[in-house]
């Protein structure tokens, strides 16, 4: 991948299926985020960690943060200031992870820049049929659409890509398991039982 790639885990979620942050949640010994931020790390060297306020980690992992956007409600805010700090940093692409699929293919950010054409803002996985808006390599260019599409009353991650241009790369049924998330404990035991 280029030196100019940022990657954000997105942990910026109040967790509620979870009862309580569900990126501090134990998983095979350590906290749902530090098993994002090891895959992050194989990515690039310029990681980091989005969320509300910093209370959120309480300390549990070592890396910078960064903040959602207070005026924009759901993963769209991490993204938004996911981007915002890639642009301060100088990166030119940011690929984002959520903080609960600790199973994602090590060549998922490789795969997505193969699929981004000159015109695409944005490259997402599609497992199924079902795209993957959290999973996503995005020009940081795509922050200068951010305007319009909040402006029109809009604020999914899954409008914003296509407002952005985007492209998909489909994955089939055997890759479900790689993105298995985990949104609630019994998610959590199920994904511990079943090993790597």
């Amino acid at each position: 991948m280029s030196d100019t790639l940022m990657v954000a885990v997105l942990a910026g979620g109040e967790g509620r299926r979870m009862g309580g942050i569900k990126a501090l949640r134990p998983f095979r010994g350590a906290p749902l985020v530090a098993h994002a931020l090891s895959l992050a790390r194989g990515w690039s060297d310029q990681v980091v960690v989005a969320v509300r306020d910093a209370a959120q980690l309480a300390g549990a992992v070592e890396a910078d943060l960064t903040f959602d956007r207070a005026d924009i409600p759901g993963p769209l805010a991490g993204l938004a200031g996911a981007l915002q700090h890639a642009r301060d940093a100088g990166a030119d692409r940011l690929f984002t992870l959520p903080c609960d699929m600790p199973r994602l293919p090590q060549t998922l950010p490789a795969q997505l820049a193969a699929a981004l054409g000159p015109d695409d803002g944005v490259a997402l996985p599609r497992i199924e049929g079902e795209l993957q808006p959290t999973c996503g390599l995005w020009r940081v260019t795509s922050l200068e659409r951010l305007p319009a599409y909040r402006a029109s009353g809009q604020s999914s991650l899954r409008g914003f890509a296509a407002a952005c241009g985007l492209a998909v790369v489909d994955f089939g049924p055997e890759a479900a398991a790689a993105f298995a998330n985990i949104n609630s404990p019994e998610d959590l035991a199920r994904l511990e039982a079943e090993g790597s």
